[in-house]
């Protein structure tokens, strides 16, 4: 059952519950080995954090800058701040300095909670361009901090401020003034058009969404949760506190690239991701099916038929199958299917709650098919994540992105936009007055940005409307639907359209180049760098065929007609990409411009 307590005390209320079972599973920074921590521990350091904080001079309501990767001590920081009623400020583990020097002055940060060697470096560097910041707190100690540094101390050098809790007489008075109404974090958004600003989000919005999605979304005490997603990123961050207001186990995977051997050895039931996820996943089980000999592929290629049809065209209309193909899935789901969910440790899954992109149908259908719940929804960080969902055992469409959430009122406004209001929704961003009037209608809706419509109960999205690009003929094109079909091709690892007031479609294509060399070489193709294989007459031709296949089912003037492969993948370092990885279109446009330009050459 879950408790809904108020974020500064809910860590203590499910440690009375709960007591020595365990709340999290983690690895030290840099080791192999996994450990526990339970619910009475996890209690005991958010109180320490707490007392510490006090120690150290936090104010009621003074924004903490928490700048790390996934780790067991900015959980404890982040709760240790809303117990004293301090506002947490994450920073994504990967920002730049310009991105730290501008988020720590915009929230006049004093207490900067840095990872491990490169969050410190970058910290430090930045710190006397920053008046605001005073202190430096690391929570990795083989950081190795600058010669004479007197801003920097450890974490657990930190920690002995509130050994024995030495404040925690005056911790439990701020947990009696702790209100919904409290700013509990300001979450910085990634910045896909500009400088990135301070979503406001308090405890009553998170109050509201874990009753709503306590209500539809079936995670709970016996649930094992994978935390793969940054935490900064809003949509883990609603579902990892959602979690832990049901009491589930949580799993935290600190570093991103090594997410399918943790899951291998933890054995999650429930994950949340982006789509990029799965299609990889999807990738990789198709790779392996071209590869089977003939027997095989036939074999594994009739089961994703059949649970295609079970789950398609039965089960997401809420329809009972017939006998005869229920039995045929229940054969392939205990033989193939078991060993695809067993090769990513996913023998006991329960829901993968999915969002954050558009979601390919061919990935959506493939996770079901293979007996993996994916759970689609949509939400903004301006939401506190979840707007709609898809509801585990009832019916769903696929491309959809579910049902909206109870409390949510979805209205569609001009140029399909859509609108929210309710409990969940921000009050607006940071110090930016003049903007939330812009990002308001006159009776209160939140204007989304994105464009899409209600049928039949669910939300369906169509495109951001700002990222629509209009063709110099007039029409108007989706990238984002477009890029999302190709993305499933384990040739093309990234891909940007472009189109917006140009005669055709095009694209910018950075290949898989492990897939490609392999191509190359079992095509007796030479080549000496990433340069020659994007140059290769015979590869161009490869990837084009491809393209064109997957192309199939879209309208003619939605079509790529010229698309140019590059040597290099687009990077954050270079501007190209947000810390979420979502592409910078007019950083791509400007970086690539000649590239561009020669593909519209007559």
């Amino acid at each position: 059952m879950q408790n809904n307590s108020h974020l500064s005390v809910l860590i203590h209320e499910q440690a009375k519950k709960y007591g020595e079972k365990t709340a999290l599973n983690y690895r030290e920074f840099g080791s192999l080995e996994w450990k526990t921590v339970s619910w009475n521990e996890f209690s005991n350091y958010v109180k320490q954090v707490s007392n510490a904080m006090l120690n150290l001079g936090v104010r009621v309501h003074e924004n903490l800058g928490v700048f790390s990767q996934n780790t067991v001590q900015s959980l404890y920081t982040d709760f240790g701040a809303f117990g004293i009623r301090a506002v947490s400020v994450p920073l994504y583990a990967t920002s730049s300095e310009q991105q730290i020097q501008h988020i720590v002055g915009d929230a006049e940060i004093r207490f900067l909670f840095v990872g491990e060697q490169e969050q410190y470096d970058k910290a430090h560097r930045v710190l006397p361009l920053c008046p605001s910041l005073e202190k430096i707190i690391v929570f990795d100690r083989s950081v190795r901090l600058a010669k004479g540094d007197p801003s920097s101390i450890y974490f657990d050098e930190f920690l002995q401020l509130g050994a024995n809790f030495p404040r925690q007489s005056e911790v439990e008075v701020l947990w009696s003034q702790a209100n919904w109404d409290d700013l509990a974090n300001i979450l910085y958004t990634s910045g896909t058009t500009g400088e990135s600003k301070g979503v406001m989000l308090t405890y009553g919005q998170y109050h509201a969404a874990f009753e709503a999605n306590d209500k539809c979304v079936p995670v709970g005490e016996n649930d094992r949760v994978m935390n793969f997603l940054p935490i900064t990123h809003i949509f883990e961050r609603g579902w990892l506190f959602l979690c832990f207001t049901e009491g589930a186990e949580i799993i935290v995977n600190t570093y991103p690239k090594e997410i399918q051997q943790s899951m291998r050895e933890m054995h999650p039931t429930c994950m949340c991701a982006v789509p990029r996820f799965w299609e990889k996943v999807y990738i990789g089980v198709k790779d392996k099916i071209d590869k089977a000999n003939a027997v095989e592929r036939k074999l594994f290629k009739r089961a994703l038929s059949v649970g295609r049809k079970y789950h398609a065209e039965y089960l997401s209309k809420g329809k009972r199958p017939p006998l005869s193909l229920k039995l045929e899935y229940e054969t392939f789901d205990k033989t193939l299917f078991s060993l695809v969910r067993k090769q990513l440790g996913l023998e006991h899954g329960n829901i993968f709650p999915t969002a954050g992109s558009y979601v390919s149908s061919e990935v959506e259908e493939f996770t079901h098919s293979v007996g993996i719940c994916m759970i689609v929804g949509y939400g903004l960080t301006e939401s506190l994540a979840t707007v709609s969902c898809d509801h585990k055992g009832e019916p769903y469409t696929i491309g959809s992105v579910g049902q909206p959430i109870e409390g949510i009122e979805i209205r569609i406004g001009e140029n399909d936009e859509i609108l929210l209001k309710g409990p969940t929704i921000t009050k607006g961003y940071y110090k930016r007055d003049a903007l939330n009037k812009q990002c308001f209608t006159e009776d209160g809706f939140f204007k989304t940005g994105d464009a899409g419509y209600v049928q039949g109960g669910e939300l369906f999205l169509k495109e951001r409307i700002k990222e629509l690009f209009k063709t110099s003929n007039g029409k108007y094109i989706a990238p984002q639907m477009i890029e999302s079909r190709l993305l499933v091709d384990k040739y093309v690892e990234q891909i940007a359209v472009i189109a917006d007031q140009r005669k055709f479609v095009s694209a910018l294509i950075v290949p898989s180049f492990p897939e490609l060399e392999d191509f190359a070489k079992s095509n007796n193709i030479p080549f000496k760098s990433n340069e020659d294989l994007c140059a290769n007459p015979l590869i161009i031709q490869m990837i084009a065929e491809r393209i064109e296949t997957l192309q199939q089912q879209l309208a003619n003037y939605e079509k790529i007609k010229r698309f140019k492969l590059l040597p290099k993948p687009f990077t954050m370092e270079d501007g190209e990409l947000t810390n979420t990885l979502k592409i910078k279109r007019a950083v791509l446009n400007k970086n690539y411009a000649e590239q561009i330009e020669e593909m519209y050459v007559e």
